[in-house]
């Protein structure tokens, strides 16, 4: 009764965990002692048998004498039998009493760890962080769609294009009839040599006097 009472309230935290190993080990123990016995049941049963049968015919006292102990036996094997059985059955119950505590511990500590984790949140709190989040988030895409979204820079003339446009038409234009660099043609008239002007227009008046020699010429045929 005293162990049965230690193990509710008197007994440490650690004598009552190691307290089923410990009467399973017992119980084998005595299962083991109780096995070795009906063994030896078994052997004597087979030896006051064959006890029997060597004097049935000649000698049938020590046959019967030999039968009863023969009987004997085997109603003390059928006891030690019957108390292995009971041994079993406890070390199972113990074992499976055993794991459904263990089991039952071990969901108790995940349940404290769960709670640890948990700490202060509640729902509430849940809904708060999420509505930030979402708050957060719009706010990052407002932020992304202004910067994607707003022009650099001021406007740009489109008239001022279309007049460098025909700028540059009018320089490639130059180009092809110069076949030399950038200068347009106005300017590489206005560039010639002085004196190759000179040769220009002292060209054209050399032809304007042959022009009128030619006429002259001419006059003077026909007034013969």
């Amino acid at each position: 009764m005293s162990g049965v009472w230690g193990w509710f309230g008197g007994q440490s935290a650690q004598s009552r965990k190691d307290s089923p190993k410990n009467a399973i080990l017992g119980l084998r123990a005595q299962l083991e002692m109780l096995q070795k016995r009906e063994r030896h049941l078994q052997n004597q049963m087979d030896e006051q048998d064959a006890i029997a049968r060597k004097n049935v015919s000649t000698n049938k006292n020590a046959a019967r004498a030999a039968l009863k102990r023969k009987k004997q036996h085997e109603h003390t094997l059928e006891q030690t039998s019957a108390q292995i059985a009971t041994l079993e059955q406890q070390i199972y119950s113990i074992e499976a009493a055993n794991i459904n505590r263990e089991t039952l511990a071990a969901m108790e500590r995940a349940g404290e760890a769960m709670k640890q984790i948990h700490g202060k949140l509640n729902i509430d709190k849940v809904d708060e962080t999420m509505d930030k989040l979402r708050e957060q988030h719009a706010l990052g895409e407002e932020i992304a769609q202004a910067i994607t979204s707003a022009p650099i820079g001021g406007p740009i003339d489109e008239t001022e294009l279309d007049d460098e446009l025909a700028e540059l038409e009018q320089e490639q234009l130059d180009n092809k009839m110069l076949k030399t660099g950038t200068v347009p043609v106005s300017d590489e008239i206005h560039r010639l040599p002085a004196a190759a002007n000179g040769e220009l227009k002292g060209k054209a008046h050399a032809e304007e006097e042959d022009e009128e020699e030619e006429l002259r010429k001419l006059q003077a045929e026909m007034a013969m």
